[in-house]
């Protein structure tokens, strides 16, 4: 007679346990294996309820939605977050944080402006009238030697990232005001090649900018670097575990100190791309960036303990953001609603990480 292989093989624990898994425990396990999946469900509800809300309920002015221009505008406000967002998620994979990321892009983009600025333009220094491409160079230097001093004093000293950003982003603010004298820069004061990423193009009814390529393109960079090459391997087993990473023959000051370099160098490119943003460098320009970009990057799955999470998760968490912030605007809600949704958001991002956090790889 035929002997059912399948049915007399030895069951093992993983078979039982799939066997015997709750729903609720396998989304747990889907979730902590795919970090990005609950950020794009969370997006794709919020374009579900204000599509609803505007072409059904015809809620404020949100049946202006689905629009291309309004689509266009959306993905145009990513640029500043969704770019810094990148170093952020960097840096936080490796259970550390960055609170100077802000300050450091806005000394990045003042020292481009100032070195670019027409030598006839009213109160400028005695560097202005550099050479753009040299200007732009030099302010992606300073960003990323900023950010380096962060990496070399938590490397070096064995001090917490939280206290060492915090310090250097009262630091870096506090330089680039008696550097510059709180002056701005506006786009009509700099040659064009300054202002370069902030050039529109148009791809059938929808507006795109350079820098939104740019954007896109640093993403799919560092997506890579992250999962494809041995940097990213580390990167991840430092945030994961440093003294297991560190047992394992991985140098962890090293990758520490690299991933502030890194993020440095984004910062540098995000500075060039705010100016030509806002046709303009100011110091006062986006004062709660620091905050944005963390919750861009909470909201997108990534782990504040480390070890855990995406790019594409953060490029998504970024979206939320905007889209949120956009549609409750058009909905005629007070913006002091649309920072409650924020922080509502972030504290359920945390939470959900926390269950997350629970399942045994």
């Amino acid at each position: 007679p035929e002997v059912d292989v399948a049915s007399s093989a030895p069951t093992t624990a993983i078979d039982e346990f799939a066997d015997k898994a709750t729903t609720m425990q396998k989304v747990q396990t889907l979730l902590h294996r795919y970090p990005w999946l609950s950020p794009i469900v969370v997006l794709a509800l919020l374009i579900v309820i204000f599509v609803f809300l505007g072409q059904v309920m015809g809620v404020g002015d949100l049946d202006n939605f689905i629009l291309p221009g309004t689509i266009s505008l959306v993905l145009q406000q990513t640029v500043i977050v969704g770019t810094l967002a990148i170093a952020q998620t960097i840096v936080i994979l490796t259970a550390g944080i960055d609170l100077s990321i802000g300050a450091i892009m806005v000394l990045s983009q003042m020292f481009m402006a100032n070195l670019a600025v027409y030598a006839t333009a009213s109160n400028v220094t005695f560097l202005a009238g550099q050479n753009p491409v040299l200007a732009v160079a030099v302010g992606i230097v300073v960003a990323t030697l900023a950010s380096s001093l962060n990496g070399f004093l938590i490397v070096r000293f064995n001090l917490p990232p939280f206290i060492v950003t915090l310090g250097t982003l009262s630091i870096f603010t506090a330089l680039t005001l008696i550097l510059f004298k709180a002056r701005t820069i506006q786009g009509k004061e700099f040659p064009d090649f300054l202002g370069l990423l902030g050039t529109g193009f148009q791809i059938g009814p929808f507006t795109f900018t350079l820098g939104l390529l740019v954007m896109l393109a640093l993403y799919a960079i560092f997506s890579y670097a992250l999962r494809g090459t041995a940097w990213g391997t580390h990167v991840y087993a430092v945030g994961d575990d440093p003294a297991a990473a560190e047992l394992s023959g991985i140098n962890v000051r090293r990758v520490l100190f690299s991933v502030y370099c890194v993020a440095g160098f984004i910062i540098g490119i995000a500075a060039w791309i705010t100016i030509g943003r806002l046709d303009a460098a100011s110091p006062n320009v986006a004062p709660d960036i620091n905050l944005e970009t963390i919750t861009a990057v909470v909201i997108g799955g990534t782990s504040l303990f480390g070890g855990r999470g995406r790019l594409i998760g953060t490029l998504l968490g970024t979206l939320i953001i905007v889209v949120l912030d956009f549609g409750l605007s058009l909905a005629g809600l007070d913006q002091a609603y649309r920072v409650l949704a924020i922080g509502v958001l972030v504290i359920a991002a945390v939470a959900v990480d926390q269950w997350i956090r629970k399942v045994k790889a």
